[in-house]
C-alpha cells in the first residue's frame, strides 16, 4: 500500500518550533509511529480517497505540556494522531477510522478535528 504520510510530518510542530523544544521521538515512538501509520493511518487515507493533514502526531513530554495534554496521552508514545480533512469531511473520516484497528477514536472540538490512537 502506498504510504501517505510520513515520520516528519508526525513530529512536526508548531509549538515546539515557536517554543524552541525538541520533538524528536526516540526508537521505540518511531516504530509505533511507524505502525500508526501502516494500519490505521494510510488505510483510513486509502478508504477515504481524498487527503488527510496531521494536526499533530508524535509529542515529546515538553510539547506536550505547552499544548495542555494529558499526561497519560498516547502523543507521548507515538500511538495518537490528530486529524483534519480540511474539507468538512471529518464525519466521513471518523466513520473510515471506525472500522479499523483503534484504542482510542475522538470527536474533537465538535468535529474541527479526528483524534484516533492505536
Amino acid at each position: 500500500m502506498k504510504s501517505y504520510f510520513t515520520l516528519a510530518e508526525l513530529t512536526r510542530s508548531a509549538t515546539a518550533d515557536r517554543l524552541g523544544l525538541d520533538n524528536t521521538p526516540d526508537a521505540a515512538c518511531r516504530r509505533q509511529l511507524e505502525r500508526l501509520m501502516r494500519v490505521v493511518l494510510n488505510p483510513a487515507r486509502e478508504a477515504l480517497g481524498m487527503p488527510v493533514y496531521v494536526n499533530s502526531g508524535y509529542r515529546s513530554p515538553a510539547v506536550n505540556r505547552a499544548v495542555g495534554g494529558v499526561p497519560n496521552s498516547y502523543h507521548l508514545q507515538g500511538r495518537a494522531a490528530d486529524l483534519d480533512t480540511r474539507c468538512g469531511c471529518n464525519r466521513q473520516l471518523f466513520d473510515v477510522l471506525s472500522r479499523l484497528p483503534h484504542t482510542e477514536l475522538l470527536w474533537e472540538q465538535c468535529g474541527r478535528w479526528v483524534h484516533v490512537a492505536l
